[in-house]
């Protein structure tokens, strides 16, 4: 079955996301008025070390008021390329400046509300550059085992789907059945 827009409007916007009312006619004919939201792509990266541990970020996130292990994310900015930003977002957020990026997926973390598009990459090494500009973002940023990650999301330790499927992935592609 194929819900067909026949028309979307702009209710609110600003320069991260607009909330619009699309009128969908479901194929029994019948019309329903859904809300979506619009937003730009969002870059997300991480780096492994060779001691096998992520690079994680502690945070609170108000909306939910939970706290829980993240990797650094952002907007990816007009004109600017998805990689680039996810490895500007790491330094920003972590101080750490990664190799190069390998992409890891890309993900539509709630398409039955938002077009958001998550992009993840990771990279096998990174470079110190000092303290985080973007401090405020998180609690603390740590080196955490990889082999630790299942239990960790198992524990609801890593709230965000895209955040836990990203890791789970990056755990089996180097760990595999053996981490």
């Amino acid at each position: 079955m194929q819900w067909t827009k026949q028309d979307e409007r702009t209710v609110y916007s600003n320069r991260w996301f607009s909330v619009n009312l699309a009128d969908v006619e479901l194929p029994d004919g019948r019309h329903l008025d859904h809300f979506l939201i619009r937003l730009r792509p969002v870059a997300v990266a991480t780096v492994v070390n060779e001691a096998g541990e992520v690079l994680l970020l502690w945070r609170h996130r108000f909306i939910t008021d939970s706290w829980g292990w993240e990797l650094a994310a952002g907007v990816v900015e007009d004109g600017e390329d998805i990689a680039q930003a996810a490895a500007r977002e790491l330094e920003e957020e972590t101080g750490w400046r990664p190799g190069p990026l390998h992409h890891l997926m890309s993900v539509e973390p709630s398409n039955g509300l938002t077009d958001a598009r998550h992009h993840i990459y990771w990279a096998d090494a990174g470079e110190y550059v000092g303290h985080p500009v973007d401090d405020f973002e998180s609690d603390r940023r740590e080196w955490v085992p990889l082999k630790l990650v299942p239990d960790m999301v198992a524990r609801g330790e890593v709230p965000a789907a895209n955040m836990a499927a990203a890791l789970l992935l990056l755990h089996h592609l180097r760990l595999g059945q053996d981490g």
